[in-house]
């Protein structure tokens, strides 16, 4: 029953990520947390998200802005093995309430989009690529910092995408030579992944054929909402 619930969630994960540009660790670590348990997750999910990563940084790399990425990546790496030191050192119920406020504070951002002015300084990559990296180390959900940054940098959606994939591989390789340093990538973990390859192939398939049929502002909200659902569950301990 878990391997059929893990396919079913990358499958539904995988056609989103193609849809947004984001959100693939975002819906698929706290469903896959809530079936397999944290340890297995973790290392499960950054070796699946870094293979969607890849497929996308050819779908987008026409658009990549090397700079941005470089300043969010070079922040990234000092976070990463803080968040691999967390997921490893503090008790999974914690870590678990942890990522469920992630999402929530995410979720009511993306649903409520205040109002701000634009962000003109660029250092702001800095403290986004870093906190992305220990969100990604511990949660691998490095998305929510540095969605809000480009969010607030104003870049094109092209760049948008292409940016967001390009510091998710950069991020995603971290995090997955990390979990293989720390010996977290037993044979549970890569059989599982194996199940996740036709999965993963049939979602991003089926993103690409509706990509232009979907209303962009409705599908946002519902992407919003789901994660702020999914981080109140992770929250109240639901599972």
């Amino acid at each position: 029953m878990a391997n059929v619930i893990l396919v079913a969630v990358v499958f539904v994960a995988a056609v989103l990520q193609v849809l947004s540009g984001f959100g693939f660790a975002l819906i698929v670590m706290p469903l896959v947390t809530m079936a397999l348990g944290l340890q297995t997750a973790a290392p499960l999910v950054a070796v699946t998200s870094l293979t969607v990563y890849i497929i996308n940084i050819i779908r987008y790399r026409e658009a990549i802005n090397l700079k941005e990425v470089l300043r969010l990546g070079a922040a990234s790496a000092l976070g990463v093995p803080l968040g691999i030191w967390v997921l490893g050192n503090v008790d999974e119920t914690v870590v678990n309430r942890v990522l469920g406020l992630n999402l929530i504070a995410y979720g009511v951002y993306s649903l409520a989009r205040p109002a701000v002015p634009p962000l003109p300084s660029r250092h702001w990559a800095y403290p986004a690529g870093f906190l992305a990296g220990c969100l990604g180390g511990a949660y691998n959900t490095p998305g929510p910092p540095v969605v809000v940054y480009g969010s607030l940098r104003q870049w094109p959606k092209d760049e948008f995408r292409a940016v967001l994939q390009t510091f998710f591989f950069f991020n995603g390789s971290l995090v997955v030579t990390s979990h293989l340093i720390a010996h977290h990538l037993t044979a549970q973990v890569l059989t599982s992944y194996l199940y996740t390859v036709p999965a993963l192939a049939l979602g991003i398939l089926v993103g690409s054929r509706v990509d232009s049929k979907v209303n962009r502002e409705r599908f946002r909200l519902i992407v919003a909402g789901m994660i702020l659902i999914m981080g109140l569950m992770l929250l109240l301990g639901v599972a």
